[in-house]
């Protein structure tokens, strides 16, 4: 599962960023891939819909969130903690 979350990060990050995925590293910020503020919410509603999971994001205050969007691979991990979580609740 987790190469999966990490080729469909990448993909819709490379969709916004108008890259192609080969384009698009691990270490990539959103900025060094010219993803503005509103770039970012419309990643995250991609992101959301994609794995039918929620970030917990507010976009009227980016910096104040656990949802940490510093690199694709923060992205990654925290997507992919948020898929295990639910999971679990989902199993409990």
């Amino acid at each position: 599962m987790a190469r999966n979350v990490k080729e469909m990060i990448i993909k819709i990050l490379a969709e916004q960023a108008l890259l192609t995925p080969k384009d698009v590293s691990e270490n990539s910020s959103l900025e060094s891939m010219g993803i503005d503020s509103l770039g970012l919410v419309e990643i995250i509603f991609s992101i959301e819909e994609a794995f039918n999971i929620t970030i917990p994001f507010n976009a009227n205050d980016p910096n104040n969130t656990s949802f940490d969007i510093s690199s694709v691979e923060s992205i990654v991990k925290a997507v992919e903690h948020i898929i295990d979580e639910s999971a679990k609740r989902n199993n409990a």
